[in-house]
């Protein structure tokens, strides 16, 4: 597995990692225990070194699982957490008109890297990102606090998740950031706008999130595939049945130039986003160890500066039909 640096901080990576997220939350019922510290072992022993959670998801849960799992190999690994919503009797509190369903004041970020640290069966988080911006909070604040915190030794590099350019701008100033976190795939390009170029300026390192589209780039959705209860993509405009239809043209764009490559619509897909940029790390999430494998076999492949042009072209005749989020969640990002 090649490495990358995450922008000017010096902290190397894979070139894809591994976004643990699924294995306990969100996306349909979590896995059993076991089934989640054999997958998190079999990527690191392929090569993947940087596993991606969050307090929020379980909540608690998959820190606790990403933390068994890594604990014998604590010192190869990079772990990247989140703090930022607040947490109520073991349930993610919702926001409403008054509140926001956030908290990043400075005492309560201390609070969560502690209790993260024991979660994760480790004495420093190599990355810690605010995982939503918290209008009730200045970012400056946000960004004082983990400088204490990586004073302290208790975390290596500061990140943000789904920031707008502004707010990147100013945490830097105050505690330069390594990597921000956001979604961008073939099928959600709105980064390109502002997003990275201000990221390339300031020397700062991209992960994205969903890079399979939640999935659907794989090509394994189709227009009737029921989710569990449990997904979030029940909610998700751009996942309702009429519009999965629609967008099935870019999938299938995409597998058509996954044929002539000799790869798979994932590896297009995630093969893609390692070409835009030497300092993006995408951290695809799965279940299983076959998707795990054609997942890490995108960085094998390579596109040519043709085969990027005639992707784009494709794409861009293609309108992706369904807004990425509900308009309460839409609210939370690009602040």
């Amino acid at each position: 597995m090649q490495k990358r640096r995450l922008g000017k901080s010096g902290l190397e990576v894979s070139a894809i990692g591994l976004g643990c997220m699924g294995l306990s939350f969100g996306l349909g019922p979590a896995v059993d225990k076991q089934t989640g510290i054999t997958l998190i072992r079999a990527a690191f022993e392929r090569g993947v070194t940087l596993f991606d959670t969050a307090e929020v998801y379980g909540p608690f849960t998959n820190e606790e699982l990403v933390g068994e799992a890594l604990a014998s190999v604590r010192d190869q690994v990079v772990i990247a957490t989140k703090f930022g919503f607040k947490i109520e009797n073991g349930k993610q509190a919702r926001g409403d008109g008054k509140q926001s369903g956030l908290d990043s004041r400075p005492e309560h970020i201390k609070q969560v890297a502690e209790a993260s640290l024991k979660r994760l069966r480790t004495d420093r988080i190599d990355l810690f990102y605010q995982h939503r911006v918290d209008p009730d909070v200045a970012i400056e604040d946000v960004a004082g606090a983990v400088k204490d915190l990586i004073q302290q030794g208790k975390v290596r590099h500061f990140g943000l998740s789904e920031a707008g350019v502004n707010t990147i701008r100013r945490a830097h100033a105050i505690q330069p950031v390594t990597a921000l976190q956001s979604e961008y795939s073939l099928w959600w390009r709105e980064p390109e706008n502002e997003t990275i170029p201000t990221l390339e300026q300031l020397g700062i390192g991209f992960v994205p999130f969903s890079p399979l589209g939640k999935g659907f780039l794989t090509g394994a959705i189709s227009k009737d595939t029921q989710f569990d209860k449990t997904d979030f993509r029940n909610i998700v405009p751009r996942f309702s049945a009429e519009n999965r239809a629609a967008n099935q043209a870019l999938v299938d764009m995409i597998g058509r130039f996954a044929q002539q490559k000799k790869a798979t619509p994932a590896q297009i897909a995630l093969a893609w986003l390692l070409a835009q940029k030497p300092w993006i790390v995408p951290i695809p999430g799965t279940t299983k160890l076959h998707r795990l494998e054609e997942n890490l076999g995108a960085a094998n492949v390579e596109l040519s500066p043709q085969d990027l042009r005639e992707l784009d072209s494709a794409a861009a005749k293609i309108p992706v039909q369904g807004a990425r989020y509900p308009e309460e969640l839409q609210k939370l990002v690009g602040r």
